[in-house]
Order: structure tokens, then C-alpha cells, then sequence
């Protein structure tokens, strides 16, 4: 987060506004400073954000107090796995994240969910593969052992 708090700075130096060379018709063309900003630093701080932790979750709310049913499928299906400890960063409070991430993982819906700096899907992705089992081995490869597996293994 902050990196995307530098980068907005860096975008806000700059000044309210980036004049251009006035118009055949004579008028001021103007943007926002924001459009200094383009995409690619945002696709850059997202490249970032997601390599950062070994579990990223973008979502809309927090772990704990998710605003939409997806996110908060996400958040209790990481919690049944034991996995309490990963980055949760909350769209709602930046349009310009909820549109970033969207277009970083080329993924229209939110909550997106990050492996290793790897796309792995939304609600739906996650919730087939904690139903198949894959996110037990998933969380393996990450070096997290499932909470699950744990209370299979204390069954047998």
C-alpha cells in the first residue's frame, strides 16, 4: 500500500492539473493530474502488492468486516483453512484499485485472490478448490498447512 501512497504523491507533485498548448480554438486543453499517473504505474504498484505476501486478497470490505457476500465467502474459506495471515486490501475505499486489479488480472469481478504473486480466480475459483481439495495442496506449495488437513489428520 505503500508504494500506491508513493506513487500517488508522485502524481500529485506534479500539481492539480497538466496544462497542454492551447487549442486551435483558442481554449486551455486540461487534465486531471491522475492522467500523469497512467495505468502502468498503478499496473506496476499492483505487480508489487501482489509479490509482496504469500496470499493477497482484494476484496470489497475487510477480513474482518466484508461488504459483499463473495468477499466474505473468501475470507471463511481462508479461515477454515487456517489461513489468517495474508494481505487484504479493501476496493471500495479506491476506484482506481477496483479498476487496476480488474484490469491487471484481466478478471471483471472483485474479491480477486493472489498466490504467490499468481492470479488464482475469484469466489467461485476458490470455493471449487477448496471443495476438490486443491487449495490444500495449494496452501502446501505456499508452505501453509491447512487447518483442514490438520483436523482430517487428528480424525483418523
Amino acid at each position: 500500500m505503500n508504494s500506491l501512497i508513493r506513487s500517488a504523491a508522485r502524481c500529485l507533485r506534479s500539481g492539480p492539473s497538466v496544462y497542454a498548448p492551447v487549442r486551435a480554438d483558442g481554449r486551455v486543453w486540461s487534465a486531471p493530474a491522475r492522467f500523469l499517473c497512467s495505468a502502468a504505474d498503478l499496473q506496476k504498484d499492483l505487480g508489487q502488492m501482489v509479490k509482496k505476501d504469500k496470499v493477497v486478497v482484494f476484496m470489497k470490505g475487510t477480513p474482518a468486516q466484508p461488504m459483499c457476500g463473495f468477499s466474505n465467502a473468501v475470507v471463511q474459506i481462508l479461515r477454515m483453512h487456517g489461513v489468517d495471515d495474508y494481505a487484504a486490501y479493501n476496493v471500495l475505499e479506491d476506484q482506481d484499485l477496483r479498476q487496476g486489479v480488474k484490469d491487471f488480472s484481466n478478471w471483471p469481478t472483485i474479491p480477486q485472490v493472489y498466490f504467490n504473486g499468481e492470479f488464482v480466480g475469484g469466489c467461485d475459483i476458490l470455493l471449487q478448490m477448496h471443495q476438490n481439495g486443491d487449495l490444500v495442496d495449494e496452501l502446501k506449495k505456499l508452505g501453509i498447512q491447512s487447518a483442514l488437513l490438520d483436523a482430517e489428520k487428528e480424525s483418523k
